[in-house]
């Protein structure tokens, strides 16, 4: 059986790829839940609304959902797409 040898550089070169992928995972998570999909007490909180309003989102198209089961999900993409795309500038 041979022997390998890992020196102290070998040792920093690993450190060094291991952080540039940390920081790249983390870039890419950057402000987003970790989930994907979002369930309606989830959504209510993210935006602060009421189970009302939740609904009447749904109603006039506001709001893209997925219906499974029963239980509505809502692509968290979509959501800040919607709020991007109803963004207000007042400056003026």
């Amino acid at each position: 059986m041979s022997a390998i040898i890992i020196t102290t550089e070998d040792l920093r070169e690993f450190k060094m790829e291991l952080l540039e992928d940390i920081k790249q995972v983390l870039s890419n998570q950057s402000g987003q839940p970790f989930k994907k999909w979002l369930k309606s007490p989830e959504v209510r909180d993210l935006l602060g609304i009421s189970p009302g309003t939740l609904q009447n989102l749904r109603i006039n198209g506001t709001l893209p959902y997925t219906k499974v089961g029963g239980v509505l999900y809502y692509d968290y993409q979509e959501i800040m797409q919607v709020l991007e795309k109803n963004k207000v500038d007042n400056r003026l």
